[in-house]
């Protein structure tokens, strides 16, 4: 008995086969090779083709049905899928399903103006209690856009749709969402718990526009002839789950309840953390959605610390600052040789443009307490691996005012968590263990789709196969702390 997992990202597709019994990823593959082509006709624009997806799902699936071919494994055996797709994008459709234009995805900003003039209209009295967020630059303030700007297009629209919602739509031929969709759109009102009346009237938007609400995990729809002969897998294949692509990483790594704590560090950071009460951050310095698992009596909140500056900063070190072609490891073993603190030298990685966590300052990367005649090349390298985990740190704090605790970080073993002084400094300054996994958003939502149909009796029973690789526990805690203060006298100032 198999499960299927698709992780729909913008920069590629990646599909998992997963053994339900033994939990073990059988198969994947993703596509694009190379990274998906983003079009930006504008400076701040950002949109995919949505058909571009469907084409990298097709790809991926043959390569993981090829794969369990020369496995011996039948497609006849899968008996689920799951969806994990990039958030707050936009797709809108017509009557006849078809795209009418190409979907604004998440780093698009041109919505910017249109969230902010919504926010000061609705008040932050009813936005961050009901919303828990400012409309922002998300998915409702996207289609205000479009109806200023393309009054034909929006005239036409049947429905308003994320990145995942589209996905689920071709594959089943139903359209519908889920309220952790909603909310990360900002259309759900976590108060009164529904469609929040008063931003679609705020937009002038058709409530109409807004698919079913269907559960998280459960039926959402199922394969049809047509989908199932575009990817070779037999018709009738229930889809049981979908989520966007940070609560699902969350998921992925067993993170569902308050106090517990995800983490990535790519080009970009996230720490989500799940808090148990309808709550927010009134500087919107992070943001708050429901999470897989949210219902209105017992809610799950997933809040959202975003950072720009964080895996960018060690890639430019890279090619930059050290030795002409070092490897990360290399690099690494030269940043080991310079003492926690790295003797005085503090560096804001903030270096990839504005961050919500300060409040959308363009503060930029910066180095500080250099010494000509003391520091070189490891000192910076090693500042610039302190200087991202002492900024985690900073938006970890700022969750802890909401009532967040934060005693474990997980985390899956790739991109900055590969690094031991990074995963030491963040553990040390935290105060927090850290437990690296061996798991991806893909194996995360084929597991979660047993969840949705009955294979699993809940989460214990769909991650006691989760392999957990390392375990970090927080060592030489008054050095980095005292490194992490001059840190933040810096970024205050």
């Amino acid at each position: 008995m198999y499960l299927l997992g698709y992780d729909i990202g913008s920069s590629s597709v990646k599909a998992s086969l997963v053994d339900a019994e033994s939990g073990k990823c059988l198969a994947s593959a993703f596509h694009p090779e190379t990274e998906a082509p983003i079009i930006s006709k504008k400076s701040g624009w950002a949109e995919q083709d949505p058909s571009m997806w469907l084409g990298y799902l097709r790809q991926a699936t043959a390569d993981v049905l090829a794969q369990a071919k020369e496995q011996g494994l039948s497609p006849k055996d899968i008996k689920a899928i799951g969806i994990s797709y990039q958030m707050h994008g936009l797709v809108c459709v017509d009557k006849n399903l078809n795209v009418l234009r190409p979907a604004i995805i998440w780093c698009d900003s041109r919505a910017v103006p249109y969230g902010q003039k919504a926010f000061e209209a609705l008040g932050e009295e009813y936005c961050l209690p009901h919303l828990l967020n400012s409309p922002g630059n998300f998915t409702a303030a996207k289609l205000a856009w479009v109806k200023e700007h393309e009054p034909e297009v929006y005239k036409r629209i049947w429905k308003v749709m994320l990145p995942g919602d589209f996905i689920a739509m071709r594959l089943t031929g139903v359209t519908c969402t889920t309220i952790g969709g909603l909310s990360e759109g900002i259309f759900w009102d976590f108060l009164n718990h529904r469609p929040s009346t008063e931003l679609l009237e705020y937009f002038d938007f058709d409530p109409t526009l807004l698919p079913q609400v269907k559960p998280t995990f459960g039926v959402q729809g199922t394969l049809t002839r047509e989908a199932a002969e575009a990817l070779g897998l037999p018709e009738g294949i229930p889809v049981t789950y979908r989520a966007g692509d940070q609560p699902n990483n969350a998921l992925s790594l067993n993170v569902f309840n308050p106090g517990e704590i995800a983490s990535t560090a790519g080009t970009s950071g996230v720490v989500y953390g799940v808090i148990g009460q309808v709550n927010y951050d009134p500087l919107s310095r992070v943001n708050s959605f429901a999470h897989v698992n949210h219902t209105a009596k017992d809610p799950r909140l997933g809040v959202l610390l975003c950072i720009n500056g964080t895996g960018i900063l060690n890639s430019w070190m890279r090619r930059v600052v050290a030795p002409e072609g070092i490897s990360y490891a290399q690099m690494n073993e030269l940043a080991a040789g310079v003492p926690i603190g790295s003797d005085g030298v503090s560096i804001l990685p903030f270096g990839n443009g504005a961050e919500r966590m300060l409040q959308n300052e363009e503060k930029g990367c910066s180095v500080h307490g250099v010494n000509f005649n003391r520091h070189g090349k490891a000192h910076l390298l090693r500042a610039a691996q302190e200087g991202i985990a002492f900024s985690f740190q900073y938006g970890i704090e700022i969750m802890e005012q909401m009532g967040l605790k934060v005693d474990k970080i997980h985390a899956g073993k790739a991109n900055m968590f590969l690094s031991e002084i990074f995963r030491e400094t963040l553990s040390g300054v935290s105060g927090a263990t850290i437990e690296l996994y061996d798991t991806d958003g893909s194996v995360g939502a084929a597991k979660a789709a047993g969840i949705g149909a009955g294979i699993y009796s809940g989460r214990d029973e769909a991650f006691s196969t989760l392999e957990r690789l390392a375990v970090i526990a927080p060592a030489h805690r008054d050095e980095y702390r005292e490194a992490y203060e001059r840190w933040k006298t810096i970024n205050n100032k």
